[in-house]
């Protein structure tokens, strides 16, 4: 198993679940969860560094796996050897689970911050927002071109919405303005089109400036550059689109014209026997939708789990995985309910009670790893 992220552990989970006496090895550079949902929640206080961080120790003696401390850096035999920082590691099956990293090839992007690169990108932006008495916050990101799922636009909402809430809470909204961009004219509209006239009107709303439907060229160090058009900032948050993690260069693993695993309906990566991928890392078939979210890897990997399983056991498994958006968009205050499938596209306005439901999902999630 490489990787101990969402996908990675939800894996794990499916994988003792179907077999108990199945010897697991986990690979990962820590023996930690580090919940990235949670990081909007930084800046405004109401989470910090070691609410989020979840030391796997406990779990993984209860599912009785073992810990290979490391980074991966690359595959040989057709997949029966990963090549780690530590020592190669032998494996009769493999679960590609180490998420993916972000482009950034765009001039200028070291200004800006990426928020879910980690908690320390969100304390970053905590610690800007205390010591900045006024000024402009400008907040956007973009996709993969070449990969249309390869996009995490959710959180960046989130924080557009959460900045402003916070610094109305401290009562000096008024000396700041707050600017989203994105070279789409439609942002979002992965969560659907009600979902993207939901969000556009609610900055409109709270006054918050949109500068949309302009390709990006550079930032400066105060300053979004665009094809349209330029504007001042203070402080720049950025989420750029996604490609494949680095080590996957170094294998023979088919990959996507975006730079993902390639993958089909089952998880299983084609060419390669007994090798499957989950969540981030993976492209797989399904709509141009389709979302990168945690959600969505959790339900890769028990089609994944079921599959591997099957293939050492020398039985036939064809299990899938459903194609599902869910997610709160956050705001402090309250939130709005997003679901999509294949079959309907559901938005429920904004309440405190989804609120509460996102951080009572938080609890109950990490409690299992606790």
């Amino acid at each position: 198993m490489v990787g101990a992220g969402f996908g990675g552990l939800s894996a794990i989970r499916e994988l003792r679940k179907r077999d108990a006496t199945a010897r697991i090895t986990l690979v990962a550079p820590r023996a930690e969860l580090h919940y990235l949902p949670g990081i909007i929640w930084i800046p405004s206080g109401l989470r910090r560094r070691e609410d989020l961080v979840i030391p796997l120790e406990n779990f993984l003696r209860r599912a009785r796996v073992d810990f290979h401390g490391a980074e991966a850096t690359g595959l040989s035999d057709d997949g029966r050897v990963l090549r780690t920082t530590r020592g190669d590691v032998e494996n009769d099956a493999l679960v590609i689970a180490s998420g993916g990293r972000f482009i950034k090839k765009l001039p200028g992007i070291e200004h800006a911050i990426t928020p879910c690169e980690g908690i320390a990108a969100a304390e970053r932006i905590r610690d800007r927002l205390r010591d900045m008495e006024g000024g402009t916050i400008a907040v956007g990101f973009a996709g993969n071109p070449n990969e249309a799922s390869a996009v995490r636009g959710g959180p960046m909402f989130e924080f557009l919405f959460g900045i402003d809430t916070q610094l109305r809470r401290e009562a000096r909204r008024d000396r700041f303005e707050l600017v989203f961009f994105n070279p789409s004219a439609e942002p979002g509209n992965r969560l659907g089109a009600r979902a993207v006239r939901h969000l556009l009107a609610e900055m409109r709303r709270r006054g918050i400036v949109t500068h949309l439907g302009h390709k990006l060229q550079r930032f400066t160090a105060d300053r979004v550059v665009t094809e349209g058009g330029e504007f001042a900032a203070g402080l720049i948050l950025f989420m750029p689109g996604m490609t494949g993690d680095e080590w996957l260069d170094n294998t023979r693993l088919p990959r996507s014209p975006g730079g993902l695993v390639q993958a089909d309906a089952h998880c299983r990566v084609a060419g390669h026997e007994r090798v499957v991928v989950v969540g981030d890392a993976g492209s797989f078939p399904g709509p141009d939708w389709m979302p990168k979210q945690a959600h969505m890897a959790d339900l890769q990997a028990a089609a994944a789990a079921a599959n591997v399983l099957a293939d050492l056991d020398g039985r036939e498994s064809h299990a899938t995985f459903k194609v599902e958006l869910m997610c709160i968009v956050d705001g402090i205050d309250q939130g709005t309910l997003v679901w999509r499938t294949p079959d309907r596209n559901l938005l429920l306005p904004p309440s405190r009670l989804f609120l509460w439901a996102k951080r009572g999902f938080e609890w109950k999630y990490l409690r299992q790893y606790r």
